[in-house]
């Protein structure tokens, strides 16, 4: 550390002191040391000489000392260098030694290597040269056997040469059999088809029959009551269809809003099969008081909410019918949300809000139809979301239906 300088100060005594007074002694003789008097003119330059001198001195001493400071700061700055400079040089000379270590096992490793190849493949070579002596072996005794069994086998081929010709013998009298048999059965089946066609026909004409001593009994008030009945019917469900138009189109907007694309492509379809149902109904130009059918007296009872009701055979047709195109149009909506990413929802559906797919007004009252048409919607929901067949069945054309058992506990029709 360099010494610290000091620096002595000089006290002159020519100071004033503030405490005295101009008119001072020491005042005055400060006043008489300015004045060139003859009296102490040699002392006084002899004395700032000499100080000038100690001043010069100490200063050099001063000097001389952080000089000193200053060349053993840079010996050791030298020495520190040095030490680094060794570190330095015998890290590196570590490290080439690593390397070289790393070389030489990498050298080691690659020489061993090499050598557990070539046993690798001596071994190999050993191995195919034994296998080859093995092969010609077997070849030798395969040989050897064939020659035992070569006269054998010649006998046995003309043994099985004859028992071939014996069985196609035998071959072509059964074909010859069975033709006669195909053709027996064939023409057995067309006498049962045949047969099956009028007993069908038979039945119809006698169901057509029944079913006109049937209307035949019912008063004409109950046939009053019939018409007056499927007139409102037809009224409140040609309005419904003006109203579910207009609904048609909101929904569809909504499901736009809420980028659902395949429930929209379905909904597209659903609502152009309904058109067409509704056109070829049109063009038909039923007239229902000509139908001794509807009005036949009820050969079905049912129970809903616990309430019974009546219907006939046409009738019952017309519910089963509901349960099965709900079920079929309930599958492909359930497929779209589940494609669309959507939350499971039947009752959202706008076909199951309709309701009235395959209805044409007669029969059944529409609020029956709905409600059996959502019963199969909501199983065919449950089926296409969930991708199984749990409630319906398709048939070899890809038609999907209900189950028959899940269709009669549905319906749970019961014969009057």
């Amino acid at each position: 550390m360099p010494r610290r300088r000091t620096t002595r100060t000089r006290t002159s005594k020519s100071r004033k002191n503030p405490r005295r007074g101009i008119g001072s002694k020491s005042h005055q003789r400060h006043r008489t040391t300015h004045n060139p008097t003859p009296k102490g003119t040699a002392k006084a330059p002899g004395r700032a000489a000499k100080q000038q001198a100690e001043q010069q001195k100490q200063r050099a001493e001063q000097q001389k000392q952080l000089q000193s400071q200053r060349d053993q700061q840079q010996r050791a700055q030298q020495v520190e260098q040095k030490q680094r400079n060794d570190q330095a040089a015998q890290k590196q000379q570590q490290e080439q030694a690593t390397q070289k270590q790393a070389a030489q096992n990498r050298q080691q490793l690659q020489a061993a290597q090499k050598q557990h190849a070539e046993q690798q493949k001596q071994l190999q070579s050993q191995r195919d040269l034994q296998l080859r002596v093995q092969q010609q072996e077997q070849a030798v005794q395969r040989l050897k056997q064939e020659n035992e069994n070569y006269a054998q086998k010649e006998q046995a081929q003309r043994n099985q040469q004859q028992r071939a010709q014996q069985q196609e013998r035998e071959m072509s009298a059964l074909r010859k059999q069975l033709t006669q048999q195909e053709q027996q059965l064939h023409a057995q089946k067309l006498q049962q088809e045949q047969a099956a066609r009028q007993l069908q026909q038979a039945r119809f004409e006698e169901q057509q029959q029944l079913a006109q001593r049937r209307a035949q009994q019912v008063s004409e008030q109950r046939r009053r009551q019939l018409d007056i009945e499927q007139n409102q019917r037809l009224a409140s469900f040609r309005q419904r269809e003006i109203a579910q138009d207009r609904l048609w189109i909101q929904r569809e907007a909504v499901l736009q809003q809420q980028n659902r694309a395949a429930q929209v492509r379905f909904q597209q379809q659903y609502q152009e099969r309904r058109r067409e149902q509704m056109q070829n109904w049109n063009a038909r130009s039923y007239e229902y008081d000509n139908d001794w059918f509807f009005y036949s007296a009820p050969s079905y009872r049912y129970v809903r909410d616990n309430r019974s009701y009546q219907t006939n055979q046409y009738g019952a047709d017309l519910l089963r019918q509901a349960v099965n195109y709900g079920y079929e149009q309930g599958f492909p909506a359930g497929q779209a949300d589940r494609d669309d990413g959507w939350r499971a929802s039947h009752t959202s559906s706008p076909a199951y809000q309709d309701g009235d797919y395959g209805y044409n007004g007669y029969y059944v009252s529409a609020d029956e139809y709905r409600y059996y048409f959502r019963q199969g919607f909501s199983r065919g929901y449950d089926d296409g979301y969930n991708r199984r067949a749990q409630f319906g069945i398709a048939d070899s054309s890809g038609n999907l239906f209900m189950l028959s058992a899940v269709l009669t506990s549905i319906l749970n029709l019961l014969s009057n």
